[in-house]
């Protein structure tokens, strides 16, 4: 018999590994991006036990392997006709049985190919990767932005490139979404491996102010100094998205932040959500109604199939890259042949082998 509590121990779980850098959606799509609708966030239910002949829960037969997609965007909701860029871009392999899996990054430069979109008339090019988002989501005729449109570019971007056939699930994240999530768990553990100091951010959290007349940010900022630290809400925010001041840029902030997902796994493992209901529902609010699904599958039977997918079976993979200058000007950013044959691995179904031949790709 299964307890109700384990089953929501799962869903919280997942929508922790879903949120990354934090979440506003969680989605299924086909690689074509269709039938995506919103639903509102499970409430909490019945601890009581399911009887014994019972059918199997939703999601039993979901036994992989599964390709998810991880994208943090950045929404300058200040702006009324700003598009919203992908700002990070993750992907998760998890391997067949569902017990181990690699999360990886693609940069958000990376020099790539936009297919042509016609719902909105966009006819597509090569551009950066981060941009896939923008020109989906944008509305002809409006200063509006369809979010989900942007995901679905963005998304058949990515599987152009990569080569995976299809995404069996997604999130759109932002940045408040992580804050709201990491105060819910009492904050999240993290090992800083760098000196990180915030281009957005002063020591008591607050925003930094622009310079009178336009230009960067001023003011005395926040740092992140190297050793285990245990981080709230907007601390996690800001040391996840900075890359001025990196030796490596991007590079380094793509580390950060696949840091950040293992240790909200970490966190939500060992908060003791199956046996603290008010934990686990504040947890879960801390998400509000903005969970979105389509198809026959739900957030919770992905939370079921992947009860077994601890943090200790996450593998991280740095993707190495360099930049891309066309006239002497900068124009984005590629990946190198180990790189890109990792990727290829993951589409092919052996990235454990691949790895195998490339250890140096396993990151902390």
């Amino acid at each position: 018999m299964r307890n109700n509590k384990i089953l929501w121990t799962a869903a919280a779980v997942v929508v922790v590994l879903l949120a990354g850098v934090g979440i506003a959606f969680a989605l299924r799509a086909d690689s074509d991006g269709s039938d995506i609708t919103a639903a509102p966030a499970p409430a909490a239910s019945s601890t009581a036990p399911a009887p014994s002949s019972a059918p199997p829960p939703p999601g039993a037969d979901i036994t992989g392997p599964l390709d998810l997609l991880l994208i943090g965007v950045d929404t300058r909701v200040s702006i009324p006709d700003w598009q919203p860029h992908a700002d990070a871009i993750m992907l998760l392999h998890v391997d067949e049985g569902l017990k181990s899996g690699y999360l990886y990054s693609l940069p958000r430069d990376l020099r790539v190919d936009i297919p042509a979109y016609a719902k909105n008339g966009y006819g597509g090019g090569r551009h950066k990767l981060t941009e896939a988002m923008s020109y989906g989501s944008e509305l002809a005729g409006t200063d509006k932005a369809n979010v989900f449109n942007g995901y679905e570019l963005l998304s058949r971007t990515i599987a152009g490139y990569t080569g995976i056939k299809k995404f069996d699930a997604g999130a759109i994240l932002t940045f408040n979404g992580l804050s709201k999530l990491t105060d819910a768990l009492g904050g999240v553990t993290m090992t800083i491996d760098q000196k990180v100091v915030s281009h957005h951010r002063k020591p008591d959290g607050t925003a930094r102010p622009l310079r009178a007349g336009g230009g960067d940010y001023v003011g005395p900022q926040a740092t992140y100094l190297p050793g285990t630290r245990t981080l709230v809400g907007w601390q996690a925010i800001d040391y996840a998205r900075q890359r001025y001041g990196l030796p490596n840029g991007d590079y380094d902030r793509q580390r950060h932040q696949r840091q950040l997902v293992k240790a909200l796994l970490t966190k939500a493992e060992t908060a003791g959500l199956a046996t603290d209901q008010a934990k686990l529902r504040s947890v879960l609010g801390a998400l509000g109604d903005t969970l979105v699904t389509s198809g026959s599958r739900t957030p919770l039977e992905y939370a079921y199939a992947l009860r077994d997918l601890k943090p200790s079976g996450l593998t991280l993979v740095s993707l190495p890259g360099s930049s891309v200058f066309s006239g002497g000007g900068y124009i984005g950013e590629q990946l190198t042949s180990t790189g890109r044959g990792f990727v290829r691995a993951v589409a092919a179904g052996n990235p454990q082998a691949y790895l195998a031949k490339h250890p140096e790709l396993r990151a902390k």
